[in-house]
Formats: C-alpha cells, structure tokens, sequence
C-alpha cells in the first residue's frame, strides 16, 4: 500500500510517499481502507518536530479517518467487512489501509458522506467535551474562542449557539470571521487591529467572560485570564503562537479560576461522556444543526501542498487527505 512516511522533522517537503507493508491487526482490531484522513495542526507539529508529545521517526502522520472495513479481528463484535466507519486513531491515517481498535471505531450513517465523516471527529468532539463534559454550558454563557475560524473554533461556535449560548471570536486573518459569523458568533474580533481584551469587557459589559477556548498559547492564553470573570474557566488546546507563560496559578487565584489543558483522548472511550458526545455530535450533523466545512480534498501525493496551506493561516475550515486519488 502507499502512505505518506516522515522521516524526520522539517518542511512540508519531508513528506514522503511510498509503498509500505499493509499494516497487521490483531483479533481486536479492524483492517479499514481508508477513505478520507483528516488534516489538524498537530500534524503540522509532528513534521516540523514541534509536537508537546514525544514521538519516534520515521512516523505515518494522521489523527482521524474515515472509511470502509476490510477485515475483522477474532474477538471483533461490533463491526463487519464493508461497513463504513470512521475513528480517532493515534497517527498513521495518511496511508490506504490502516489497523484501528475496535473501540476507537464510530459507525457512520448511510446518509453521511465519507469525506463529512472523517472532518469532524476530532475537532466537533473537542468542541463538544469542552463545552459539556468540563465546562457544562447553558443558556446565556458568554464563550471567548481564540482562532474562532479554525476548525476547532467553528465547532465551538455551532455547538455553543445550540446550547443557548453567546460566542465571541478572535481571528489573526482578515476574513476568517465569515464563518464564525454565519454560524452564529455575535462578533469576531481581528486581533491585528483590535484589542479582545478591550471587546471582551464590551461584550459583557464589564461581568468578564464564562469560559474561554485558546489553542494559541503564549500571550494570547495569558491575556485570556484578564477577561474572565470569578469563577470562571479557561481551557487551553494548543500553542500555536508558543508555550504557555509559566505563571498559570498566580493568573488563576485572583478570580478563583478553573484551568484545563484538554486532550480529547483523556476521555474514557468506554464511559458514558464518549458515547453521549459521539451521539450528540453525530445527531448534530445529520441534522444539519452542524455543519462541516471541508475546504479542499488533496490526494495523498499533494500531501505537502495540503500542509502548506494550513500553516499559511488562511483556511478556514477542513482540509482533507483522499487515499481513494
């Protein structure tokens, strides 16, 4: 089979592909050839060798995919050859084929596209624990989401607005916002020309924020915690400006603030919070309370174009790897 192999980090220009061996399962596991992988900035991470988590090269990047069972594990209960499917998987999804566990796959409906199943997994399911299972949104919350046009943040915005809540945005790029606005986010602030800070307040007249989302880390996370008001939480899922200041618990005592640093595979994938956020985010979609916003399908051999476009800060939305080109 052919899969995209990084060697070691560097430029998009590392990404390499080749034949390689069909991968082996086990009697837990599923064969699926895939359909559709997901792109996520952590992959951009891992290329350049800047991932928070330590990894071992030569690697098969890839965090979510979308496709169709070809073989079955002995001890495999729950899924048949020609099933559709698509899972959260631990790298490896830019290939053809790849192993999955059995408890990682989400069966996906005959009325969802496989290209719409592989671009929400990660980040609708970020977007959804973040808001239910840590925080517990409710009607009248006021949400900051930093990188409100990214795909995470669009989740957040749609998934937030369901709940009855009120979103407000930040974008580095002029014309990210449009997104953010259609789907419901009151305002979206360009942080090249205004302060958040400054419209936070404005926003909720002066009573401080509920909870704010940041994947940026650096000075943008540590302005974050001025915006809050008592009691409330901040969640940081990336540092996509730099790490964090080492000042957390002298930022979070003055208004007894809650911090998380959020991984959605924390999550017990055997526990209630997964099921019901997989049934709540699925429900979302095939109803078209959600909508998905994939951008561009390349096939495997532009995977390094695919890369490029999602450092260059414009995208809005998903991109997508197509093992099927």
């Amino acid at each position: 089979m052919k899969a995209i192999i990084v060697d070691q980090p560097g430029g998009a220009d590392v990404l390499t592909l080749r034949d390689v061996p069909a991968p082996a399962f086990n009697d837990r596991q599923v064969l699926v050839e895939v359909a559709y992988c997901g792109c996520n900035w952590a992959d951009t991470q891992i290329r350049a060798g800047t991932y928070p988590h330590r990894v071992g090269f030569p690697v098969i990047l890839g965090f979510e995919v979308s496709g169709v069972v070809r073989e079955v594990g002995d001890r495999v209960s729950r899924f048949s050859p020609g099933d559709r499917v698509c899972a959260i998987v631990d790298g490896g999804g830019y290939s053809e084929q790849i192993a999955i566990d059995e408890d990682r796959l989400i069966a996906v409906p005959d009325d969802v596209d496989l290209d719409v199943a592989a671009a929400f997994p990660i980040q609708a399911l970020t977007a959804y624990h973040m808001l239910h299972t840590i925080f517990g949104v409710a009607p009248g919350d006021t949400v900051l989401c930093h990188a409100v046009g990214g795909g995470v943040g669009l989740y957040v915005t749609q998934l937030a607005v369901a709940a009855g809540a009120r979103v407000l945005g930040t974008v580095g790029t002029p014309g990210k916002e449009t997104l953010a606005l259609q789907y419901g986010a009151e305002r979206v602030v360009n942080t090249k020309a205004e302060d958040f800070v400054a419209a936070a307040h404005e926003f909720t007249q002066g009573r401080g924020i509920d909870l704010t989302i940041d994947s940026l880390g650096a000075n943008t996370l540590d302005r974050s915690f001025s915006v809050m008001r008592n009691l409330g939480h901040v969640i940081s899922i990336g540092e996509a400006e730099g790490e964090p200041f080492l000042n957390i618990r002298e930022r979070i005592l003055p208004k007894s603030l809650s911090f998380t640093r959020f991984h959605l595979l924390h999550v017990d994938l055997n526990g209630p919070a997964w099921t019901e956020g997989v049934a709540a985010v699925m429900q979302a979609v095939t109803s078209g309370q959600v909508q998905v916003p994939i951008v561009h399908r390349f096939p495997l051999r532009e995977a390094a174009d695919m890369h490029r476009l999602l450092e260059g800060r414009s995208v809005a939305g998903k991109l997508l790897l197509s093992a099927r080109d």
